[in-house]
């Protein structure tokens, strides 16, 4: 069989709908919903790579709980009882219409399969149980073992040492492009899944293929 044996998966944005959470809650939230989900989403990211600069880890879901904390105060405060809600919704997302189905290709070929992620252990098990992918994926690597976030190399190498087998060999999916850019440096093959259109940047470090949906993945 021909081209890559080992498919690697960002979770958050590219397997599960970060924004899952807040759409379950978008009565309560009103009209500043979307602009609360996009506002946590931004500081969530940016809290994993200020710890990740300054050496002062803290695990993705207290990060994700500060980045909430910030985006509701910014936006006219939150109940204590919708605050919880929200951070459980975080726990259990829904994964998009496209992940299952490629994954089940991919097994159906002989293919491994893992997620690479931020996403504390825990989180990463509930997210994969409530969503139904827990079968569909021969690992789930954190980089809670290594005390640091993607971007950094030392993330991007716990998929090649779990495998044994050189960066080339592993084929990365991300809806982020900055992930995309780190695994491309690190030296993995990239597939960028642009589901929004986004426009391109970080043009020294291009994905190795552009998708649309993870539906043609497996083509």
């Amino acid at each position: 069989m021909s081209g890559p044996q080992v498919y690697v998966f960002d979770a958050y944005g590219t397997l599960f709908d970060v924004h899952s959470a807040v759409a379950r809650y978008r009565a309560p939230l009103g009209e500043r919903a979307q602009a609360l989900s996009d506002l946590w989403r931004v500081k969530q990211l940016e809290y994993t790579w200020t710890r990740s600069l300054m050496g002062q880890y803290r695990d993705f879901r207290a990060l994700t709980a500060q980045a909430l904390d910030f985006a509701g105060a910014r936006l006219g405060g939150l109940s204590p009882d919708l605050r919880a809600q929200l951070l459980d919704a975080y726990e259990t997302l829904d994964a998009f219409p496209d992940a299952a189905p490629a994954l089940k290709a991919l097994k159906a070929r002989g293919c491994a399969t893992a997620i690479l992620s931020n996403g504390s252990p825990e989180m990463l098990e509930n997210a994969m149980r409530s969503a139904g992918l827990a079968g569909l994926i021969d690992a789930c690597l954190s980089v809670d073992s290594v005390k640091i976030f993607k971007t950094a190399p030392e993330a991007y190498q716990l998929a090649a040492d779990h495998f044994g087998v050189s960066p080339r060999a592993i084929s990365f999916q991300s809806s982020n492009r900055w992930d995309i850019a780190g695994a491309a440096r690190f030296g993995f093959e990239t597939v960028w899944v642009n589901r929004t259109g986004q426009p391109d940047e970080y043009a020294d470090l291009p994905p190795g293929r552009i998708l649309a949906s993870l539906a043609d993945l497996a083509t």
